[in-house]
């Protein structure tokens, strides 16, 4: 039985908050102290991601990103009326997350914003290519007899704190349209917010497309 609307879209304003709060939250608290270092970083960003999946994940799938919920529609695994209140709540929830990272943040912190190292060009690539990847992994780990089970929440959380270690010093690796328009919002800084829209939907799609190439099969009078 589907979970109601209200309570799936209660998940995904609160997941997406907790992404924010302990994933730009560990940035911030980084700037400030140099604790964490690039790598607890991306950890604190793999981590918050399995306990979201395995926390909230048989209540709404815990999509947490625009992308996520827009690439299961158009994989035809996700309710076409449901996109655009899981999209509104999941912006809502990084709203809110992003201004409760605020409340510890120095004056003039940038709240974990997702900014390109080497002009919007490249960074639209490395995003393209990240969230491709991120996208290809869900959608394989949640089909068929793999879509139950804590490796299903390990296998992507691990594939968020990979890109995030990689990716993170040239683009931030956002991935995740909501993760980087809440710092924007709450810090002024838009600088290259596009990049971070367009090409998240961007690897998506193509993702999407990978995984159903995947699923075609020689007929059996023609294999070889």
């Amino acid at each position: 039985m589907r979970t109601m609307l209200r309570h799936c879209l209660l998940a995904e304003v609160l997941g997406t908050a907790i992404l924010m709060v302990f994933g730009t939250g560990a940035a911030v608290v980084n700037e400030q102290t140099h604790a964490l270092g690039h790598g607890g970083v991306a950890a604190a960003f793999g981590l918050v991601v399995l306990i979201l999946i395995q926390g909230l994940g048989h209540v709404s799938g815990a999509h947490v990103n625009p992308a996520v919920t827009i690439g299961f529609w158009v994989a035809g695994r996700f309710p076409a009326q449901r996109v655009l209140p899981y999209v509104a709540a999941q912006l809502v929830g990084a709203a809110i997350g992003s201004s409760l990272v605020r409340l510890v943040a120095t004056k003039g912190s940038m709240l974990g914003a997702t900014l390109p190292a080497h002009g919007a060009g490249q960074a639209f690539g490395i995003e393209v290519l990240l969230t491709f990847w991120l996208m290809l992994v869900i959608l394989r780990v949640t089909s068929g007899y793999y879509e139950q089970g804590l490796m299903v929440g390990l296998t992507i959380s691990a594939t968020v704190a990979l890109e995030a270690l990689v990716g993170g010093p040239l683009t931030g690796a956002s991935m995740n349209p909501a993760r980087s328009l809440g710092p924007a919002l709450l810090s002024g800084n838009w600088t290259a917010a596009w990049v971070y829209v367009a090409a998240p939907i961007a690897g998506v799609l193509l993702a999407v497309l990978v995984d159903r190439l995947l699923e075609l099969q020689t007929p059996p009078d023609k294999a070889a």
